[in-house]
């Protein structure tokens, strides 16, 4: 069954919320098989598929058309979906595109930053929003983590509960010190999940081709369960052996 907005708020500090990535239909419908209640179709898509240098180039045809792709395999599981670059750079054009994200698929949008009219205006309008700080790739400098000066702790701290203030039902916190996560995760009302932020946060999301292994580089925050990377180079060099064997 479907989890709501309401119902994912309700797990605050009741029941761990894991979360993962998906672009792909065929990748949406396994994870949908495992269990996995809440799949984000993020912007780092971009990166990790697309082969682009940073999210900033992700557009928002580009959003809609992964989004259709994983809900028609995931048709019960709740999905998020990014807000790219720009597309939320005031209340109405945010409105405008969140609907867009949502006549694709999505259950609700995730924006990064203290957009804080933004969310409200949002909100306001009947769309359920995920917030998003600490490091936040569409307007970083760097990947290095954020928050370990205790000013920019503060700031990263401020903005949680303004974001949560101005009405969104979860935020992702993401490389931040796990001291600050933790501190974050107590002081809001809403879940908290965590990329690269410690294991205080009311759940996790990760990155589907760190998860797995597809891919050739990931972030020092990451975990691999599985490397397809290698699989998809074996199987390849197999079948290419078998073609030119005449085996095949």
């Amino acid at each position: 069954m479907k989890l709501s907005a309401a119902s994912l708020r309700q797990r605050k500090s009741v029941s761990p919320i894991p979360m993962l990535t998906a672009y792909t239909t065929p990748v949406a419908r396994c994870l949908e098989r495992a269990g996995i209640p809440v799949i984000l179709v993020g912007d780092t898509v971009g990166m990790v598929e697309m082969g682009f240098a940073s999210t900033r180039e992700v557009t928002l045809d580009h959003m809609c058309y992964h989004i259709g792709a994983v809900r028609r395999g995931a048709g019960d599981t709740h999905i998020i979906g990014d807000l790219p670059y720009d597309s939320d750079r005031d209340p109405e054009t945010a409105l405008r595109s969140a609907r867009r994200l949502l006549e694709a698929g999505a259950d609700s949008v995730k924006l990064e930053g203290p957009k804080y009219e933004v969310i409200r205006h949002l909100v306001a309008h009947g769309i359920e929003v995920v917030g998003h700080t600490g490091l936040t790739p569409q307007t970083a400098a760097n990947f290095r983590q954020v928050g370990r000066e205790a000013a920019d702790a503060e700031r990263v701290r401020a903005e949680a509960v303004g974001i949560a203030e101005a009405g969104a039902f979860l935020i992702v916190l993401e490389h931040i010190p796990t001291t600050l996560a933790e501190t974050i995760t107590g002081t809001l009302p809403i879940p908290t999940i965590g990329i690269g932020a410690g294991p205080a946060c009311d759940g996790q999301v990760l990155v589907i081709n760190d998860a797995i292994g597809l891919g050739d580089r990931w972030p020092p925050f990451s975990r691999q369960y599985a490397y397809m990377s290698r699989t998809i180079v074996e199987a390849a060099s197999t079948y290419a052996k078998q073609v030119r064997e005449g085996s095949y």
